[in-house]
């Protein structure tokens, strides 16, 4: 089997494509190039379980290779689910079924000496919701088998060649190990398939790695993963209490120890403990009887804690890849990134890389954009990784503090935190990620680029109910139907050009605001226009929707077209309004209602 082990990256003929036996899969029309598949995601976890529902919602035929065992469960993973994450499963149809299951935290407490107040997000969700991650994943699971991702478990990668036309993974597949639609955690369900006992191979137009931290992905496409380990031998379980804490989210640390204790509010909770004194190796088992020490140490009682329904040990890394994206071949969540539990912000970070993903492959596949738009995944989302990694690094240094002058700095930070009213609203706008603004070229708008709120409209409804059709929003004056920027009819020679309309939902402010605003399907604000003189006013939203999605007359291409320039975000600007100071890349912004 040369092929497997060709040189990450090398390229080879279409004919040589085929030398390993290929799987099953489900053909389509879009694969005109002898693809089994538009886009390949490997890895089921909550980042490829929603970018492959996003791209197969978008009419993408996808496919989605998991190691594990459909009858595995994923117990282990995370737990909080903060508020720019519950906006995304809303744009989805899936975030109010999710909270009804789960635990709202309104705040969180910090060491016992502070608490981040989360109700004072500006969002529909101002709390941290508690749910385990298999929550999450039934949910996303059951919407992408019914937008018809076609799912391959057992099915370990073990290389990949990617050429001009396409990308090829390589795998080897387990009897009997694909499952087809379950009950969302891995029961039941008919195969879609089954390549039988050996390897096989996969050829689509996209590759995503979402396969966490040992991402097989990565290693195929030869990234480094620079970094170090943070800490090591922490533990955890899911148990019962019989002297619950007063506050449904504890965090503590002593000189010794931490501890973090969740409820997940159906009588479970979550505990998470580091004991400086017993670094165990990372394979050696955990016991209840550890938990209960760490516990102890970190909070001086173990809430008479029993009944464990899992018990594990893990260590934490900071890493990051330096590119998202090498060829056709792109990584998202703990592919691209991993950094300490702390904050909770591992699990979001991964969604909100496929919330702004998803919607750039399927433009630029279906030949709406140009190529150079998937740049932006990298230019957008690398910064954002690498600010997560500091900031839970903080958080994680700051409960590992030993020493009495480090711990007493640490608590006047804590005290500053509680009588500075500016300090708290900036930690939560930037650990729910609610603030978080991607980088606005010169002359945009000062809304380019920052998260949209989930606006009222005329007629009742909500900005994010209208995001569900996964296609551009815009937003106009409720007395000036959008029907000019819509329109079928060509335009002049010397007129902008028309836009496609079946790439655009149009709606109405519920208030009197006279802004234009053009909304990406991640709900982050593309463009804005405060010209009010209808001429130029239509022109400029041509301009701008003809800019982001393409214009009426554009042929629907199911292969990218090469870039002939760089892709400009949030261009064309406009001189109708003051550009905002700060064009950084993860620029934080003040949370807003507009």
């Amino acid at each position: 089997m040369d092929a497997l082990n060709r040189k990450p990256g090398a390229t080879r003929g279409d004919s040589e494509s085929h030398a390993v036996g290929r799987a099953d899969a489900r053909p389509t029309d879009a694969a005109p190039t002898g693809r089994d598949a538009d886009a390949i995601v490997v890895g089921a976890g909550p980042t490829g379980l929603l970018l492959a529902g996003d791209l197969a919602e978008a009419g993408l035929a996808v496919t989605l290779l998991e190691r594990r065992e459909r009858t595995t469960s994923n117990l282990s993973r995370a737990l909080a689910v903060h508020a720019r994450s519950l906006e995304q499963l809303d744009a989805r149809g899936l975030a109010d079924e999710l909270v009804a299951g789960g635990h709202r935290l309104a705040g969180l407490q910090l060491f016992g000496m502070a608490t981040l107040p989360m109700a004072r997000l500006r969002s529909r969700f101002p709390f941290v919701l508690i749910t385990p991650q298999y929550e999450i994943e039934r949910l996303l699971l059951r919407r992408a088998e019914r937008a018809g991702v076609t799912f391959r478990y057992g099915s370990e990668v073990l290389g990949l060649d990617q050429d001009a036309d396409g990308a090829t993974v390589h795998f080897r597949a387990a009897v009997g190990a694909n499952g087809g639609p379950g009950d969302g955690q891995g029961h039941g369900g008919a195969e879609h398939g089954g390549a039988g006992d050996g390897l096989g191979s996969l050829r689509a137009a996209y590759v995503v790695g979402t396969d966490g931290g040992r991402s097989s992905v990565r290693e195929a496409i030869g990234l480094p993963f620079p970094g170090k380990a943070v800490i090591r031998s922490v533990v955890l379980a899911d148990v019962r209490l019989a002297q619950p804490p007063a506050s449904p989210f504890t965090v503590n640390a002593t000189p010794d120890a931490f501890g973090l204790i969740a409820s997940f509010g159906d009588g479970w909770y979550r505990v998470i403990g580091w004991n400086r004194h017993a670094q165990a190796a990372e394979d050696a088992p955990a016991t209840l009887g550890e938990v209960r020490e760490v516990t102890r140490l970190a909070f001086g009682t173990d809430f008479g804690l029993h009944d464990a329904r899992w018990v594990s040990r893990f260590h934490s890394d900071e890493r990051q890849a330096p590119s998202y994206r090498v060829g056709r071949v792109f990584l998202a969540g703990d592919a691209a990134h991993v950094h300490s539990p702390a904050g909770g912000q591992g699990m979001n970070v991964g969604l909100q890389d496929a919330a702004n993903l998803g919607w750039k492959l399927a433009a630029v596949f279906r030949g709406h954009s140009p190529d150079s738009l998937l740049d932006s995944y990298q230019a957008e989302r690398h910064p954002v990784g690498k600010t997560v990694l500091r900031s839970s690094g903080a958080i994680i240094r700051l409960a590992l503090m030993r020493s009495a002058p480090a711990r007493a700095l640490r608590g006047l930070g804590l005290q500053l935190l509680r009588r500075v009213p500016a300090l708290p609203r900036r930690a939560v706008g930037s650990l729910s990620g609610i603030d978080l603004a991607y980088p606005a070229g010169p002359g945009a708008h000062r809304l380019a680029g920052r998260r949209a709120p989930d606006i009222r409209l005329a007629g009742g409804g909500r900005l994010y109910e209208l995001l569900r059709q996964g296609k551009f929003a815009l937003i106009t004056p409720e007395h000036e139907p959008p029907t000019d920027a819509s329109a079928t009819d060509a335009p002049s020679s010397d007129a902008p050009p028309v836009p496609a309309p079946d790439r655009l939902v149009t709606a109405s402010w519920a208030s009197d605001r006279t802004t234009a605003v053009l909304v990406r399907p991640d709900g982050y604000i593309a463009w804005a226009t405060d010209t009010t003189t209808p001429t130029e006013r239509t022109a400029e939203i041509r301009t701008a929707l003809a800019h982001w999605t393409g214009t009426a007359t554009a042929p629907t291409i199911p292969q990218p077209r090469p870039a002939t320039a760089p892709f400009t975000p949030f261009a064309p600007s406009t001189t109708s309004a003051p550009s905002e100071p700060s064009t950084r890349s993860g620029r934080s912004a003040p949370s807003e209602q507009i």
